[in-house]
């Protein structure tokens, strides 16, 4: 599966400080669906992600009945990305 979307980035302060987007609901809701095919644990899906120039693999984490992207900071710095930057962001659904 693959999909395309634009996102606020966000944070989340805990042990670490985490930059997230979140994937809208309607992919959400079909990348659930491929979901048990796919996860390596904890709900974690496996994706390969576009944003920029940077392409990266990391996986989404479940969130509040969704899915959530979490941003790396060196493709934060790469892009030049900010706290509540709107993003673009393409990804792909990979098997585990």
């Amino acid at each position: 599966m693959e999909c395309e979307f634009e996102g606020v980035v966000w944070d989340w302060r805990g042990p670490s400080p985490y930059h997230f987007v979140t994937v809208p609901r309607e992919w959400a809701d079909v990348v659930r669906q491929l979901a048990s095919g796919v996860t390596y644990g904890w709900g974690m899906v496996p994706v390969e992600v576009r944003l920029g120039r940077s392409r990266w693999r990391t996986a989404l984490f479940p969130k509040d009945g969704g899915y959530v992207l979490p941003l790396r900071n060196s493709v934060r710095n790469k892009e030049e990305i900010e706290l509540n930057d709107v993003v673009h962001v393409r990804l792909v659904v990979r098997a585990g």
